[in-house]
C-alpha cells in the first residue's frame, strides 16, 4: 500500500468513526431498547477499513465535492454495509461466529437482537442521507437516497445475496457458471462499492461523463475486491483475516476462483484493476488516491 493511500485510509476511517459515534443513538439514557442500540454500535464501530466511505470521500475530492458532506454520505453507506454484514453472518445466511477478529453480533448478543440491529442500521443510513449536513440541496439528498436504495435492494446487494443462496450446494450447476458468478458478485459486492464512488460524484454535482466513469470504476474494483476476498478465503491467514476461512468452498458457493480456477481469477482481477484505473483518465492527478485504492483492492490481506 502506498504511503499517501495508507495515510488517507487511516484519516478517513478515523473521521468516519468519530462521525458515526456522534450520529448513532446514545445507549446511556435508554431503557429497554438500550441493548438494541448497543448492538448497533458494536456492529458499526468495531474494527474495519471503512473502504466504502473512503471511496466516497476520494470520489468527492476528485469532482470538487465537500469533504464534510462526503463523510456524512460515507457514514450512511457504512451503516448500510454494517447492516448487511450483521444479517450475512446470521445462521440463516452464512452462519459465521467471527467477524473482523471478534464475535459476530448474533453471538455477542442474540439472533433477534442482531436482526433488529441490522434493520435499525439500514434505516439509520437513510436518516443520515436525509440530513441537511449531507447536502443543503434536497434534490442532491434525494438522489443519494434513491441511489443507495437501488444499490442495496433487489436490483443490488440483496439481489446478489439471493443469487448467492440460490447457487449453494454441491448439486448446483450455478456454482461453476462463470457468468452467473460475475453477475452475482457485481450485485452482492459491486453495487454498493460502485454507489460509494458515484455518491462522491453526486455530491460534487459532476457531469454525466464523470459520474459514469466513477460508477464503472466502482463496478470494476468491486468485482476485483470480491475476487481478492474469495482468494483470501482459500489462501489467507485466518488470524489476519479475522474470520473463519474455507467456508465458501465447504458450502459450495459460487465464486470466480471456484468457477474459473485460482490463476485465471487472479489474472481477471488484475485486468479489472487496469480497466478501473483507465476509467479515471478524465480526472488527472485529482484521482490518484482512487488509482491507488484500485491496486490496494487486490493486495489486501484482510
Amino acid at each position: 500500500m502506498s504511503g499517501p493511500l495508507q495515510a488517507a485510509l487511516a484519516e478517513i476511517a478515523d473521521d468516519t468513526n468519530k462521525l458515526l459515534a456522534e450520529l448513532l443513538p446514545d445507549p446511556t439514557p435508554l431503557g429497554e431498547e438500550r441493548k438494541l442500540v448497543e448492538a448497533m454500535r458494536y456492529a458499526v464501530l468495531g474494527p474495519g477499513k471503512r473502504f466504502r466511505p473512503f471511496l466516497t470521500v476520494a470520489a468527492a475530492a476528485a469532482t470538487g465535492g465537500d469533504h464534510t458532506r462526503a463523510l456524512h454520505a460515507g457514514a450512511a453507506i457504512e451503516c448500510l454495509h454494517a447492516y448487511s454484514l450483521v444479517h450475512d453472518d446470521l445462521p440463516a445466511m452464512d452462519d459465521d461466529d467471527m467477524r473482523r477478529g471478534r464475535p459476530t453480533v448474533h453471538k455477542e448478543y442474540d439472533e433477534a437482537t442482531a436482526i433488529l440491529a441490522g434493520d435499525a442500521l439500514q434505516t439509520e443510513a437513510f436518516c443520515i442521507l436525509a440530513m441537511p449536513e449531507t447536502h443543503p440541496d434536497a434534490n442532491v439528498r434525494l438522489e443519494l437516497t434513491r441511489g443507495l436504495a437501488v444499490a442495496s435492494g433487489a436490483h443490488g446487494m440483496c439481489g446478489g445475496q439471493a443469487l448467492d443462496l440460490a447457487a449453494e450446494g454441491e448439486a448446483s450447476d450455478m456454482a461453476s457458471d462463470i457468468g452467473w458468478a460475475i453477475r452475482m458478485q457485481r450485485l452482492k459486492t459491486g453495487a454498493l462499492i460502485s454507489f460509494a464512488c458515484e455518491a462522491g460524484a453526486i455530491l460534487g454535482q459532476a457531469n454525466g461523463q464523470a459520474r459514469a466513469a466513477l460508477y464503472g470504476y466502482g463496478m470494476d474494483i468491486g468485482l476485483a475486491f470480491q475476487i481478492a476476498d474469495d482468494l483470501l478465503d482459500l489462501e489467507g491467514d485466518e488470524e489476519q483475516v479475522g474470520k473463519r476461512l474455507a467456508k465458501d468452498a465447504e458450502a459450495g458457493k459460487a465464486t470466480l476462483p471456484g468457477a474459473m480456477g485460482i490463476p485465471e481469477a487472479r489474472l481477471y482481477a488484475q485486468t479489472l484493476v487496469r480497466q478501473a484505473v483507465a476509467k479515471l483518465d478524465c480526472f488527472g492527478s485529482s484521482a490518484n488516491l482512487l488509482r491507488d485504492a484500485a491496486r490496494f483492492s487486490l493486495q489486501r490481506q484482510s
